[in-house]
């Protein structure tokens, strides 16, 4: 381990365990229904699932970069899909808590495969933290080997997170009101 790894090493924990237990509790928390006057952030929805898409495209993007030899190229990516990340979070969190929730209304199989998505989806979003955070440090701190056998599982993960996003909300975007 590097001297940078073990820099971040606390952090990466950190934010490992604090940030889907903040969302989690501020997805519980409903501005409007403990009396706040705020309107829904009902426009929302379809900007953070096309952020997630674009944060798809451009780790291919970033992998044909690092694949081409371009390490500018690919950092540079990689931390726009991190920024992308976390802008998807707040808007997803400032969503929820000025909005009432959405049932999905979907039948049959389509609703088996609804749920099977959206439940892999949030798994994996907490899963991904800590592996996109310590393949991110490995990168930075020049631990390229140990870096690219971690984002062979990192990759894709964030892919799939990013790519059923975007399906999520495309199966519960007609249910809202």
């Amino acid at each position: 381990m590097t001297e940078v790894e073990k820099k971040y090493r606390k952090w990466i924990i950190a934010m490992s365990i604090v940030i889907p237990l903040a969302v989690a509790a501020l997805f519980g928390v409903n501005l409007r229904k403990l009396g706040y006057d705020v309107k829904p952030l009902s426009f929302l929805p379809p900007i953070y699932a096309t952020i997630n898409g674009l944060t798809g495209v451009i780790l291919i993007i970033a992998v044909y970069a690092i694949k081409k030899g371009n390490i500018k190229l690919h950092e540079r990516l990689i931390k726009l899909c991190i920024a992308f990340s976390i802008s998807f979070l707040v808007m997803y969190v400032a969503y929820h808590m000025t909005s009432d929730s959405t049932s999905y209304g979907g039948e049959g199989l389509v609703r088996y495969f609804y749920f099977f998505i959206l439940i892999t989806h949030i798994l994996l979003s907490i899963i991904i933290i800590p592996f996109v955070l310590i393949t991110f440090v490995r990168g930075i701190a020049g631990a390229y080997e140990r870096h690219k056998k971690l984002a062979r599982i990192t990759y894709p993960m964030w892919l799939y997170v990013a790519f059923t996003g975007v399906i999520v909300y495309l199966m519960i975007s007609p249910y809202y009101s």
